[in-house]
């Protein structure tokens, strides 16, 4: 009993001492979608408060690709010391059903860290689109089968996933044209190459505001403090239809809890810096803080929700 004892005290020891020392060296956030997006500004700010208060480089690296899931596996088989990071979206939690053969399980592979925020969706139109409502985009679906066609940020990414439920429930044959990610997305609707598509408020509000796109409805249960005339979907003509896009920081699986607790608290502590959440105020983003416990259990229940949408999805 005392040589048990003794080795679970060394233990506890060690994994202080770990943790008071983290970081020692520069810390690699990996975002798996292409530079300019939602998650990728979201792990800018985040990147940049680190490295303010712990006085060592935060690098955002983007690995884009095949819905987030190229940069999810290299980070899954880094090595598990908290120097290297991954910032995903709620497309994450579904990749198993879109690309099965995955070489990392999306739930097991990765401790959660805490959410970076909870943004709205925007449904979107190019300008110049003779659609001026959600009804009117759901009529002229219906009228022409098939017809139709909405980008995503890539097959699986939280784009794709709302876009999907939003089919499901009201019935409507569309075409998904999937891109690298959501800057793209933003330019095929400006000239108007695709009819629609949901996209974060965080990286289109600028053209909306500079009436480059139309903003139909958010995506949310509520209606978005950055675009308070716009009606949600659920008022515009859908009712009960809700769809939270998040945004958090995972890292892998491995990592020591002592770290993983410290990343929490460090990350928390910047979301709530006043010039953070002003900025996030302005662009929609809600805070969402959670324990690493609870982001774990929470990852694992909007796996099996949002997994049933995607398992017909086009």
């Amino acid at each position: 009993m005392k040589r048990i004892l003794t080795l679970a005290t060394l233990l506890l020891t060690s994994g202080l001492a770990l943790a008071q020392a983290y970081p020692s060296k520069p810390i690699k956030i990996v975002v798996p979608f292409t530079a300019g997006s939602a998650t990728d500004i979201m792990a800018r700010v985040v990147g940049e408060k680190l490295s303010a208060s712990w006085g060592q480089p935060v690098v955002v690296e983007n690995k884009p690709g095949a819905g987030g899931t190229l940069g999810s596996a290299f980070v899954a088989k880094s090595e598990p010391d908290g120097y290297t990071l991954l910032v995903v979206s709620t497309g994450h939690v579904v990749n198993p059903v879109l690309y099965p053969g995955l070489s990392y399980d999306t739930v097991n592979d990765f401790a959660g860290v805490t959410p970076l925020a909870s943004l709205p969706n925007v449904l979107v139109v190019p300008a110049n689109s003779p659609l001026k409502s959600v009804a009117d985009l759901v009529a002229a679906a219906k009228a022409k089968p098939g017809v139709m066609n909405y980008a995503s940020a890539g097959k699986g990414s939280a784009t794709h996933v709302n876009a999907e439920k939003f089919r499901n429930v009201t019935g409507i044959d569309i075409t998904h044209i999937p891109f690298k990610g959501t800057p793209e997305t933003i330019t095929e609707t400006i000239a108007g190459r695709v009819d629609f598509m949901f996209t974060p408020v965080l990286a289109s509000i600028p053209n909306i505001r500079a009436n480059k796109m139309r903003a139909l409805a958010v995506s949310t249960a509520q209606r978005s403090s950055a675009l308070p005339d716009v009606p949600t979907v659920a008022e515009a003509g859908v009712p009960g239809f809700a769809f939270d896009f998040w945004i958090g920081l995972l890292a892998p699986a491995k990592t020591p809890r002592e770290v993983v607790n410290k990343l929490n608290q460090e990350v928390n502590k910047a979301l709530n810096q006043p010039d953070v959440k002003e900025r996030m105020a302005k662009l929609g983003g809600e805070p969402m803080p959670m324990t690493p416990a609870r982001f774990d259990a929470f990852i694992r229940e909007e796996n099996a929700s949002l997994g049933a949408v995607m398992k017909n999805a086009k």
